[in-house]
């Protein structure tokens, strides 16, 4: 076997997302990797040994007893063989027994017994991945140098939806990919804007538009998995906080400026991802405006534009804006790209079913002289593509220009 060969154990335990690391296994051999599959006693109850047996041409090792292995010390010998060690599902039960150091079943055993690098891929339900306990075994881990992947957000099998699904196989992949090197964006203060913006007309009415936030929550979770410093600020929505992120509520287009402003000092990259008000009432009313004619009508001024503000800044950092369209979609990205001084922009179209309150989007992203496609898939999909392109062209920028931002 060429010593080129990538050797990695995957490491499976208890859990229903255990499904998906069959098509983990399939595309790591694509990769021309060489798989050893380990799994718990847990990890039996939900996928059978023959289906990774299948996938990685490997007979799958389970049982620290069995002695047809172990009679050479196998899990000395696997864990001496893999370049990388990757657990995919990893339950809240493994990585709290991996991070006070257990041995009590192989795949613990050899966790301790190699020199290989190991990753896990979190999956659990939502309330256990934020319970302090599993928090604590995650840092636990993270200071030893296991790299966390995920996990993402979203709908659970128990029904509940929030932060605890095992990242996608092609996720995983790339993460893996992205952790071989020095996170993208490390050493870089990231501002990112999200959700929309309440102008109040009077003390219990305002006016508002429907963006979810999930986007721009997405972009700033899949910032900090590359390595940047992130500060979130969002305006009024029902999202919890992604991990590792400072997180400021703001709710009027007003608000969010001096914010901005606030925070915008030593920062290389903002991304606008907000959908802020362009109007807002030119005198809000002191008491609830009454039903006391047949109409009603309302003088309303133009919101502060934060992008243009930002642009104009001495310190300005790398832009990036969003242009959500119901019509030319490209001509007016095109024209806010260059009339705000962008460096880069995403458009796509809203109305009825798409963009706005949906879990799934697609992009097309501009810059001077370029543009390229990122096709409609779930928001945390797209949000590290989105990243991943940004980078690119972060990275084109003259190194003069970085430093003087």
């Amino acid at each position: 076997m060429s010593a080129s060969v990538r050797h990695i154990l995957l490491g499976v335990t208890g859990g229903i997302a255990a499904y998906k690391s069959a098509e983990l296994v399939r595309r790591l051999k694509e990769q021309g990797a060489e798989v050893q599959v380990v799994m718990t006693q847990g990890a039996r109850k939900f996928v059978t040994e023959l289906t990774f047996q299948a996938l990685s041409g490997k007979a799958v090792r389970s049982d620290i007893w069995d002695h047809s292995a172990e009679a050479a010390m196998g899990h000395i010998e696997l864990a001496r063989w893999a370049h990388e060690v990757i657990i995919a599902p990893a339950s809240a039960d493994f990585i709290a027994r991996l991070a006070h150091g257990m041995a009590d079943d192989l795949l613990t055993t050899m966790c301790l017994a190699t020199k290989a690098p190991i990753s896990i891929a979190p999956a659990m339900n939502h309330v256990m991945w934020n319970h302090p306990a599993t928090q604590t075994n995650i840092n636990i881990l993270k200071q030893r140098g296991v790299q966390v992947l995920g996990p993402a957000e979203g709908d659970q099998a128990c029904g509940e939806t929030g932060l605890g699904r095992m990242l996608e196989p092609a996720q995983i992949i790339q993460a893996l990919d992205n952790g071989r090197g020095p996170p993208v964006f490390a050493g870089v203060k990231a501002v990112v804007t999200a959700g929309p913006t309440r102008e109040k007309l009077d003390p219990v009415r305002f006016i508002t538009n429907r963006s979810s936030g999930k986007m721009g929550f997405a972009v700033a979770s899949a910032l900090r998995d590359a390595g940047a410093d992130v500060v979130l600020i969002s305006g009024p929505v029902t999202l919890p906080t992604p991990q590792n992120v400072t997180r400021v509520n703001v709710e009027s287009a007003a608000q969010m400026l001096h914010a901005v402003q606030q925070h915008i000092h030593d920062t290389q990259l903002f991304i606008a991802t907000a959908a802020v008000s362009d109007y807002c009432a030119a005198k809000i009313a002191d008491e609830k405006i009454k039903k006391s004619s047949e109409s009603l009508q309302l003088q309303l001024a133009r919101t502060p534009d934060i992008l243009a503000a930002v642009s104009a800044s001495e310190q300005r950092p790398f832009l990036v804006g969003f242009a959500a369209e119901t019509e030319n979609v490209e001509r007016n990205a095109l024209g806010k790209l260059t009339a705000k001084r962008l460096d880069m922009i995403a458009a796509n179209k809203v109305g009825e079913g798409l963009a706005f309150d949906c879990d799934d989007n697609a992009l097309t992203v501009y810059w001077h002289g370029g543009k390229q496609e990122l096709c409609k898939c779930s928001k945390q999909d797209l949000a590290r593509q989105l990243v991943q392109l940004i980078n690119e062209r972060y990275c084109s920028q003259p190194k003069s220009n970085k430093e003087s931002e």
